[in-house]
């Protein structure tokens, strides 16, 4: 029996433990490459997060200063959470049934829509406007016997041609050339029937305040994580 190895079989296991060591380090190397881009990704997507806060509430902040005054007059309403503007008051805003706009909701568009795109076209926040959504609500009644599947859709298309007049309105009041073809890559109109609905506190649909034009700014920060996430694959 032998006792000691032979010096040709210490050589072949040194040789497959530094095998193995190289491996190890190669291993860790990789490991440590990784972990590195992940945080760097983690780190771009944080810091995206944080300006998109920042910019939020800093275009909430200018709302605010500008409309304070104006908000209860025009029957409107801010939200700082989804960043929009709301007027609730069906009977300034359009004839029953109708698209047509009233005067009286003209009048308001007139005071509200230069000053609104005054503010999103500042330096500060134009590149981050992804799109101002011109939002069209009803409530989920129709006049007559229709069954409420066919309320919604007669809803829909009465909402979608409202909200198709009041962007054909106010891109007819922009006189300025560059204004209006920046205004006009951004703006849509979305008529969106009775899908979300207005409820009060006891969880019955709110009809009156279901009705309403809401003027909805959606940033480009949710585009700028997508584009890092399809970049990291």
């Amino acid at each position: 029996m032998r006792i000691f190895k032979s010096s040709k079989e210490e050589n072949q296991w040194m040789s497959i433990s530094d095998l193995m060591s190289v491996l190890m380090m190669i291993f860790l190397f990789i490991s440590i490459v990784y972990m590195r881009s992940v945080n760097l990704e983690k780190n771009k997507i944080t810091s995206i997060a944080q300006t998109y806060e920042t910019t939020q509430v800093e275009i909430t902040n200018d709302l605010k200063k500008e409309f304070t005054k104006n908000l209860q007059i025009w029957n409107a309403v801010l939200d700082s959470l989804t960043l929009s503007i709301r007027f609730e008051n069906p009977e300034i805003l359009f004839k029953v049934g109708s698209a047509e706009l009233n005067d009286h909701f003209k009048s308001i568009l007139d005071s509200f829509f230069p000053r609104f795109i005054q503010i999103l076209t500042d330096p500060k926040y134009k590149n981050d406007i992804e799109e101002i959504r011109i939002e069209g609500h009803t409530s989920s009644e129709w006049a007559g016997e229709s069954s409420p599947y066919q309320a919604y859709f007669n809803n829909m298309e009465l909402s979608q041609d409202r909200t198709r007049k009041v962007l054909e309105y106010i891109l007819s009041q922009i006189k300025d050339e560059q204004l209006l073809h920046w205004t006009k890559s951004k703006l849509t109109a979305n008529g969106l029937s009775s899908s979300h609905l207005i409820y009060n506190p006891n969880q019955t649909e709110n009809k009156e305040r279901s009705r309403r034009v809401e003027f909805k700014i959606k940033t480009n920060a949710e585009q700028q994580i997508i584009r890092i996430l399809e970049q990291s694959k």
